[in-house]
């Protein structure tokens, strides 16, 4: 099994900045892409950002130029540096990691408020 625990979320200004991260444990070694999904309240859990282990990545268009999806060779991290934020990226966030065999593994989320 992989377990998945996010951090970095918090509140903060129009056009200000955060780092999302989430650190994996367990059998890591299974993981073939990792990613970040949200879901903002009376919507949809939707994708955001995703990583292979080829280290391809693949961006949401209404996130594209502004969030950047990084991660450690190990997997043991993945990261989301979110830039120019706007209200509507509010939402809780969510780390998934697929995995070659079994089931995906979720984080428990991370809250992300972008207000004034």
């Amino acid at each position: 099994q992989v377990q998945l625990v996010e951090s970095g979320g918090g509140s903060v200004q129009p056009g200000g900045s955060l780092t999302l991260s989430c650190a994996a444990s367990g059998s890591t070694f299974s993981i073939s892409t990792m990613g970040w999904y949200r879901q903002a309240p009376g919507k949809q859990r939707e994708p955001v950002a995703s990583i292979t282990d080829r280290g391809d990545t693949n961006y949401a268009d209404s996130v594209k130029g502004r969030f950047t999806i990084s991660r450690d060779k190990s997997w043991s991290t993945v990261y989301l540096q979110m830039n120019s934020l706007k209200p509507e990226d509010t939402a809780l966030y969510y780390c998934n990691a697929a995995r070659r065999l079994g089931l995906p593994a979720w984080g428990q989320g991370t809250q992300v408020t972008v207000s004034s």
